[in-house]
């Protein structure tokens, strides 16, 4: 058998939900499970998720463009909901007959796991299961809003779950991330190095990692002093603790005087070199307007837009 198998978002502009977890976390971690454990199952795999895209719709479209190209038998979307914070479950879209009946069994198999069955449903709104010409499913896997859900996910038990549902089995030994097909780099390793770069932060001897996709010591290095300055246990290994941070720098939202505090806060003070305690107080607003007076902004001391597009391009 023939799988396209699409990590859903992950390729920016195209970004998934933020909730208690962040959806290109796990859909990239499950994703890459799935594919692996397909493969260990003696399939053939396409993987479909874009590198790169200038809009989210170029990004949909190359990943049915993908799936057409390769004449995948079966195409499968890896998704997480967010909603209100109470909504949970697991439900999986289906664009015609062939897919209901494809989407039934992996939907039995997630809510074996305890979640609530939100049934199979039309998929007909949705663009990579309009476009593509084979039997497509997209999968909901849960609600990454849900404290519910979040305490009974697992990405390896979910990618089994979905794995044994398209295909009636599972690998019988958990299967880690599969790596990036080029080069053997590894894609996470690969996004995190780009990240870094992005927020400016540098390895121990003070220069931009390579932008490799391979863990050495320059990358633990970075991440380690990224750790430090988000006040979590240096490490050196990016947890979900050090990319919840990361997420939430990169969602640049407007931190203002007094009404503010956290791993935001602290890489600002780190990037402005004022004192690193995670706290908004006055010292910090001077350093701020002082920051956007140089830079020829409004110097209200409310990191807006324009002042993160200084610090983050």
């Amino acid at each position: 058998m023939k799988f396209g198998i699409d990590s859903g978002h992950n390729c920016p502009p195209d970004t998934g939900a933020n909730g208690i977890r962040f959806e290109d976390n796990l859909t990239l971690d499950v994703g890459n499970r799935v594919i692996a454990k397909l493969r260990a199952l003696g399939n053939e795999v396409v993987v479909c998720r874009p590198s790169s895209a200038r809009t989210v719709t170029e990004s949909l479209s190359k990943r049915c463009s993908t799936a057409n190209g390769s004449k995948v038998d079966i195409y499968v979307s890896i998704h997480f909901n967010c909603f209100n914070g109470q909504a949970n479950g697991t439900e999986v879209y289906a664009n015609s007959d062939t897919g209901r009946k494809i989407a039934k069994p992996v939907l039995d198999e997630i809510i074996k796991l305890g979640f609530f069955n939100r049934g199979v449903k039309s998929g007909s709104h949705l663009y990579v299961l309009k476009n593509t010409d084979m039997p497509a499913i997209l999968v909901e896997g849960c609600f990454i809003d849900s404290q519910k859900d979040m305490n009974l996910f697992n990405p390896e038990a979910m990618a089994n779950a979905i794995v044994k549902g398209l295909t009636g089995k599972v690998s019988s030994v958990p299967v880690n991330p599969v790596q990036d097909e080029e080069n053997n780099a590894d894609e996470t390793i690969l996004r995190l190095q780009k990240t870094l770069n992005q927020l400016k932060i540098t390895d121990k001897n003070g220069k931009a990692l390579v932008e490799d996709g391979f863990t050495g010591a320059n990358t633990k290095s970075a991440v380690e002093k990224f750790q430090t300055i988000i006040a979590v246990q240096p490490t050196g290994i990016a947890d979900d603790a050090t990319w919840n941070a990361i997420n939430l720098i990169l969602a640049k939202r407007i931190i203002r005087p007094n009404h503010a505090g956290g791993a935001v806060v602290r890489y600002l003070q780190y990037r402005l070199g004022v004192e690193n305690d995670g706290v908004y107080g006055p010292q910090t607003e001077v350093i701020v307007k002082n920051f956007q007076k140089q830079n020829g902004l409004d110097a209200d001391g409310i990191v807006g837009p324009a002042s993160w597009q200084k610090l983050i391009a």
